[in-house]
């Protein structure tokens, strides 16, 4: 109840009641009311400045939450990283070795992904650039194992065809050894014989008489039959697929036609001294992507460690050749 307020007449010496009229009342109130509001208004201002409301409170756990997620998510990206890395490499050098396959250009496995505007959606926010981090991860993690993939049906063909393969890689030497005189050169630079200078010699030379037979040394297909007075004179070469051709020069006679198909250990012709050849030998080359390799590690088929290191010994000492 409020207090009755009073005011000294000095004229009637006594305490009169003090009548406040309507509008004093309301101005008054208003005044109350006034400072009401302001001093409310300063209390929720300053109490969502510093204490946060239960809304606010479970949204930040909720970030806090999110971001402790997605630094674990990073540390598995990483281990499924390096997991991603070692299979890739084994793919490269081991898988891809065995069936001599090329290995799958890095370019290719890294490859970026999307476009420009791949990850517009996920900016203008606080953490965006842990969100699209992650994305872009996650992102390139898929793209490397599609291409890992499609490395392995690959692989799994080549595996499909491995006896095919096995069949078609030269693996025997073209003249059995009991035909032969000896391995008069191997690869590697050696002597003309007709030019005497230092000089590459492609391949090897068997010597044996004219006419011993010559064995195709994979299964293949004859893609030529060719006659010359000079080189490797009358020559044959095998296509035995998987990147391996193989040529057999200085024959005496043909005993195949180009086009014709050919099993390992099959006579396709025999020893002589045509082109530029200063004996009866065979000069054998092995092919391989276009590259002439030593023929010398390929004759696992038909020789023994001790014979193969004595042929290493033979081969490797810089004698003259036969062409």
């Amino acid at each position: 109840m409020a207090k009755t307020k009073y005011k000294y007449n000095p004229h009637t010496l006594t305490y009169e009641k003090i009548k406040l009229s309507s509008w004093e009342k309301i101005r008054r109130a208003l005044t109350y009311l006034s400072v009401f509001i302001f001093v409310s208004i300063g209390i929720v201002i300053i109490s969502y400045n510093i204490f946060s409301s239960p809304k606010e409170l479970m949204q930040a756990r909720e970030i806090e939450y999110l971001k402790d997620n997605y630094k674990r998510l990073n540390k598995e990206l990483a281990e499924t990283e390096k997991v991603l890395r070692d299979i890739e490499d084994r793919d490269d050098n081991i898988y891809r070795v065995i069936f001599e396959a090329e290995p799958v250009a890095s370019s290719i496995r890294t490859a970026g992904v999307g476009g420009v505007n791949r990850y517009n959606d996920l900016e203008g926010y606080v953490n965006e650039d842990m969100v699209i981090n992650t994305s872009k991860r996650l992102d390139q993690i898929a793209k490397q194992l599609y291409v890992q993939s499609k490395s392995y049906d690959e692989v799994i063909d080549l595996a499909t065809n491995k006896e095919l393969m096995l069949a078609s890689i030269p693996a025997i030497q073209p003249i059995p050894n009991k035909n032969l005189k000896r391995m008069a050169s191997g690869f590697g630079y050696r002597i003309h014989p007709v030019y005497k200078t230092r000089k590459l010699h492609t391949g090897m030379d068997f010597t044996s008489p004219t006419g011993t037979e010559i064995y195709a040394t994979g299964d293949g297909t004859v893609v030529g039959v060719n006659k010359s007075r000079r080189g490797y004179g009358m020559h044959v070469e095998i296509d035995h697929g998987y990147g391996y051709v193989t040529l057999y020069g200085h024959m005496s006679k043909f005993n195949v036609r180009e086009g014709q198909k050919v099993k390992r250990g099959e006579v396709i012709g025999y020893v002589g001294n045509t082109g530029t050849s200063t004996a009866p030998h065979l000069h054998y080359e092995v092919i391989k992507d276009g590259k002439k390799i030593n023929p010398i590690n390929f004759y696992f088929n038909d020789l023994s460690p001790e014979e193969y290191d004595k042929m290493i010994e033979i081969s490797s000492s810089a004698n003259q050749s036969f062409d």
